[in-house]
């Protein structure tokens, strides 16, 4: 876990994987225990932010979402010290829309993929229902892949994510009520898991 007794959680997953849903209903089980981070790009967009195809607008877009998601973490994390952070997407998002691949992606940022992975204490992605040939419009108004790209964007983010040591692979469902319900109970292993570390840490640094 990293210091300061906070858990930084990224929730992930393609478009239309329902982790916006499943965030903001794990924060109304635990209430001041957890902060959401909110995802960087939704807010960018929402503020008028320009979106292109072109190449080099791509590029820019991507550099300015990884630096606003770094820094909202980053706020959170110094803010909350003791609380959970459920991050809505993290900073290694961006590989699956950088038009240079993966590689060239971490090496214009100036960072690793193992840097960016350790920022996080656990990834919990959820598969797009995509994968399961489902519509994916409505919910997040700034969506704009159809079915075909979104299952492209869930294989490169899992991809990526799946690397981290503590990534929990949330499957498509036709029931999406199964689907948050497997989702929380991911969450509520990690929260305990981190309850323990801090209960443990908190002995050692009172028998110090």
């Amino acid at each position: 876990m990293n210091n300061n007794h906070c858990c930084r959680v990224v929730l992930t997953g393609g478009p239309g994987g329902g982790k916006t849903t499943a965030a903001d209903l794990f924060r109304r089980e635990l209430g001041p225990e957890v902060v959401i981070v909110p995802e960087a790009a939704t807010l960018l967009y929402l503020g008028g932010f320009p979106r292109s195809s072109e190449v080099e607008v791509r590029k820019a877009t991507q550099r300015a979402i990884y630096h606003v998601q770094k820094n909202l973490e980053d706020i959170q994390f110094a803010t909350y010290k003791n609380r959970i952070l459920l991050c809505d997407r993290g900073t290694i998002d961006g590989v699956a829309y950088w038009p240079d691949g993966q590689n060239e992606y971490f090496q214009h940022l100036g960072t690793t993929l193992h840097d960016e992975i350790i920022r996080y204490d656990a990834v919990v992605f959820f598969e797009s229902a995509a994968v399961g040939g489902i519509s994916i419009e409505g919910g997040n108004p700034i969506r704009t892949e159809s079915v075909e790209e979104a299952i492209i964007l869930n294989a490169r983010l899992q991809k990526a994510w799946s690397q981290h040591p503590k990534f929990y692979l949330i499957k498509h469902e036709i029931s999406f009520f199964r689907k948050i319900s497997a989702a929380l109970d991911v969450l509520y292993d990690i929260v305990e898991m981190h309850r323990a570390l801090m209960k443990q840490s908190d002995l050692v640094q009172s028998s110090a």
